[in-house]
C-alpha cells in the first residue's frame, strides 16, 4: 500500500549530515520525496512509497542517524500524490 508522510524532525538535526543520510536511507528503501532544512533549525522531510518502508525510514531517521540527536519527530500522514520521481535534498 502506498503512503505519504510529512515529518518535521526536531533536535540537533542541522549541520550533522542529516539531509544526506536521510536521502541515502530513503533511496535504499526506494522512497520518493525530499528533505530540507527549515529556518528555525528543524528539518522537514516528505517520504512517499510503500507504507512499511515509509515507517522504517521515519524510525531510522528518528533513532539511528549517526551524528544527529532527534528529540521529536512530528509525523503527518497524507494521501500519496505520485508527484516525486526520486528523493532529493532541497536547499
Amino acid at each position: 500500500m502506498l503512503a505519504r508522510a510529512r515529518v518535521v524532525f526536531r533536535g540537533r538535526v542541522q549541520g550533522v549530515y542529516f539531509r544526506a543520510n536521510c536521502q541515502q536511507k530513503a533511496q535504499e528503501l526506494s522512497l520518493r520525496g525530499f528533505v530540507r532544512n527549515l529556518r528555525d533549525g528543524m528539518v522537514e522531510a516528505v517520504f512517499e512509497g510503500e507504507k512499511a518502508a515509509v515507517a522504517e525510514c521515519i524510525e531510522w531517521n528518528s533513532t539511528r542517524q549517526p551524528y544527529a540527536q532527534v528529540d521529536r519527530a512530528d509525523v503527518t500522514w497524507e494521501p500519496p500524490t505520485g508527484e516525486f520521481v526520486d528523493f532529493e535534498v532541497r536547499h
